[in-house]
């Protein structure tokens, strides 16, 4: 990685960790606040998650495995809610790389686009429907809410992303690392199990 996107990388990796920043808006954020031209390459967001890593390891060591533990029991149960939906967990929450300031990115495959949607409204959970960037870079439909997580005493948003149950197939694939981009519920469980372990 060259200077400048190794430099745009780390200030990124700050703003995500310290702000809770996605990691689009801390990558263009970290480039205004280094004062570097706006056609600056920025990098990968695979370059961002190792500075991201870093930083944690650094400045959070302490207190980031709770916080994550946290998500993930918080994520596992809005899962079982929806387990109709074939949810997948997605992001820095199944990445390992969520602190408390982190959203939750859950994705259903349903049949119906409307069904996700009408399970809320039969629970009466307020939500606010909108747009989000997907996993190919395509606008997706999110039902987005705020659950209070007891054992990080505030809320979090949880997003609740509608994908065809026919986008399943492509959401399995291994990211540019090899790693599987997204876990479903039994996933969920095995990675929470080995952390209480």
């Amino acid at each position: 990685m060259d200077v400048p996107k190794q430099e745009i990388a780390a200030a990124a990796a700050r703003l995500i960790v310290e702000e809770g920043l996605e990691y689009g808006p801390a990558k263009r954020r970290a480039l205004r606040d280094l004062g570097l031209p706006a056609r600056t390459p920025l990098p990968h967001n695979d370059e961002v998650e190792n500075e991201v890593r870093d930083y944690i390891q650094l400045y959070c060591a302490d207190t980031q495995p709770k916080e994550l533990h946290a998500l993930r029991v918080l994520a596992l149960e809005w899962m079982e809610h929806m387990a109709e939906y074939r949810p997948h967990i997605g992001g820095a929450v199944w990445h390992g790389t969520a602190t408390r300031l982190s959203d939750i990115y859950i994705q259903l495959f349903c049949d119906d686009p409307k069904s996700a949607e009408i399970t809320l409204i039969d629970h009466h959970v307020d939500y606010e429907p909108r747009m989000v960037t997907g996993f190919h870079g395509e606008q997706v439909e999110a039902l987005s809410i705020h659950v209070a997580s007891r054992a990080l005493g505030e809320e979090i948003g949880v997003h609740l992303l509608i994908y065809d149950l026919d986008d399943l197939r492509g959401a399995l694939k291994p990211d540019t690392q090899g790693r599987a981009p997204r876990g479903n519920l039994a996933a969920l469980r095995r990675l929470i199990e080995k952390e209480s372990g």
